[in-house]
């Protein structure tokens, strides 16, 4: 059927059929990933950004499209997680904003709607880099202002933006090279034409109903992915208590309502209700999804995460028994409380594993966020903490590159302190910054110091590949430990103590003085020891610590400064 114009109710239906077609194939936007990491999580936050939008207009009815689309774009501001998440959001944001004069919009409205989108979006990234989503809608838009008539159908708007964003994603590797080496293309952008062709099948009367998936090419990596690794990944068990105001009668809840959700994403998996208490047990490749899922229905009583992957892999290389992976024990308070006495400072850092997180509170850190690799926290989830504090000043270290974009999205939203950020891209350049802050001085100061202080760090990652590929000239086969430098991956070798001794020695130099390794789960204390002991013999200029992080994924972080 032929469609000239968008009102609130299709709008509605055109963000639930997106999200809809993005839940289906978000596993596929996973193995998009450009290293072979198990932290893959593009389409994941993506869609759990989307959903937020969709959470808040469930149960809103309205024909005017700017009513609906606020909401949409609401839901989606806290929602946001990782630079993708936020980036669609804002695309969202900068829509409503095209949408304000209207009740209902034609496909030229659409165009300019959708042109304040991508404005937006790249008003959002201090610097915008070509090759992502922010190249696929913005080309896509540019040819729809170009050819958007008062005789083009809204049918057409879709048919010819997807071509164009198709033709667009296609091209991302040659505008970032990174993508070609690693022969896929941008997943933000694999993402963006995911939902925008849920929105096609709903503007032609098609709602989802079905397992259906798309393919961007990597197919065969995802199958790989999930035949091989399925048994692994991660043991998550939570009990949810109930709360009446998300589930309505908790009497009448079935726990059918969890395991139809999460069924999808995991296998081994236990769902036991006891009048308003839940116990759930999966083994998942992505827990933070599951954990979020949880959380729509209740508040979390007791929850832990054990990474079986990283066992399997620290078994599989060793020839002795390794030591248990510690299980992570979290008690999670139901309601904020601030504190009755305003202080000048509070510090918020973003950190996994109960050892990061011990390590951290005992460097004054105020408030940790759950998070890091494979569960980047949301905007919400940093306003949630900024709640239970109570300071003129919070300061934000967000630990990892992608979830910079979330903690800066919050602190422009959260009114009751002045919240700034410190742009930490790693644990290291948090951990390294946190160990010299000087709370006697100005907020300008402590700013301009723990800048300085993250462009003096080395940031060293290790951790297993989850597939055979070559990035940076460097051949990398499944399971190898693989080193990341400052981000970029220059190491891979079959047993762990190989890739570690070859990533210090590129990182140590005589500028250097201290080095910190953060060992994770599957690491002992004897192997975190060999290694301190490897650098002492051979960088005799440098003091060596260790620190017990407990994190998952990462073997090992390390700073050098």
């Amino acid at each position: 059927m032929k469609i000239n114009k968008i009102d609130g109710a299709l709008y509605k239906l055109l963000v639930i059929n997106g999200a809809e077609n993005l839940k289906r194939n978000y596993q596929t936007i996973d193995a998009l990933n450009v290293f072979p990491v198990p932290d893959g999580d593009t389409g994941t936050n993506m869609r759990m950004t989307i959903e937020g939008g969709v959470n808040e207009i469930a149960e809103f009815d309205s024909k005017n499209i700017y009513e609906v689309a606020k909401k949409v774009s609401r839901g989606m501001l806290m929602g946001a997680r990782g630079n993708s998440g936020v980036i669609l959001s804002q695309l969202f944001r900068g829509i409503s904003k095209g949408f304000e004069k209207y009740t209902s919009v034609t496909a030229i409205s659409l165009a300019k709607a959708f042109k304040s989108g991508v404005e937006q979006a790249y008003k959002a990234v201090l610097t915008p880099a070509e090759g992502t989503i922010l190249t696929v809608a913005r080309e896509a838009t540019e040819k729809l202002v170009l050819i958007a008539s008062s005789r083009m159908s809204i049918n057409e708007f879709f048919d010819e933006y997807i071509a164009e964003a198709k033709a667009s994603l296609d091209r991302t590797p040659d505008l970032l090279p990174v993508l070609k080496e690693a022969g896929v293309v941008d997943s933000g952008g694999a993402g963006l034409v995911c939902i925008l062709e849920g929105m096609r099948k709903a503007v032609n009367g098609e709602m989802l109903d079905s397992q259906e998936t798309m393919n961007f090419g990597t197919s065969a990596v995802f199958e790989d992915l999930n035949k091989e690794e399925a048994e692994f990944g991660y043991c998550t068990e939570f009990i949810l208590k109930l709360d009446p105001e998300k589930v309505g009668s908790v009497e009448e809840f079935s726990e059918n309502t969890v395991l139809d959700q999460i069924s999808p994403i995991g296998n081994s998996i236990v769902i036991v209700k006891d009048e308003d208490i839940v116990k759930v047990h999966v083994h998942t490749l992505t827990p933070g999804v599951v954990l979020n899922i949880g959380q729509q229905y209740g508040e979390f009583v007791k929850l832990k995460i054990e990474n079986m992957t990283l066992q399997h892999t620290t078994l599989a290389s060793k020839e002795e028994k390794p030591t248990e992976a510690p299980v992570e024990e979290v008690e999670v308070e139901e309601k904020p409380v601030k504190p009755a006495e305003r202080s000048k400072y509070a510090i918020v850092a973003v950190a996994n594993g109960e050892g990061l997180t011990q390590t951290f509170k005992e460097l004054g850190v105020d408030y940790v966020v759950s998070g890091g690799q494979s569960m980047n926290p949301s905007t919400e989830d940093f306003i949630k903490g900024f709640d239970h504090l109570n300071a003129e000043n919070i300061i934000v270290f967000p630990n990892n590159k992608n979830i910079i974009l979330a903690a800066n999205q919050a602190a422009k939203i959260y009114d009751e302190s002045n919240v700034v950020v410190i742009p930490a891209k790693t644990i290291a350049q948090g951990f390294s910054a946190l160990t010299m802050i000087d709370l006697s001085s100005e907020v300008d100061d402590i700013v301009s110091d723990m800048q300085a202080q993250l462009e003096n760090v080395t940031s060293i990652a290790i951790t297993y590949a989850i597939r055979k590929t070559k990035v940076n000239n460097v051949n990398v086969e499944k399971n190898d430990y693989i080193g990341m430098l400052d981000s970029k991956l220059v190491s891979a070798h079959r047993h762990l103590y190989n890739t570690f001794k070859e990533v210090i020695d590129m990182a140590v130099n005589d500028d250097k003085s201290l080095v910190t390794i953060i060992y994770g789960n599957g690491v002992s204390e004897r192997e975190a020891n060999d290694a301190a002991k490897y650098v002492q013999r051979n960088h005799s200029n440098v003091d060596v610590q260790v620190v017990n992080g407990g994190q998952d994924v990462y073997n090992y972080i390390v700073a050098v400064e």
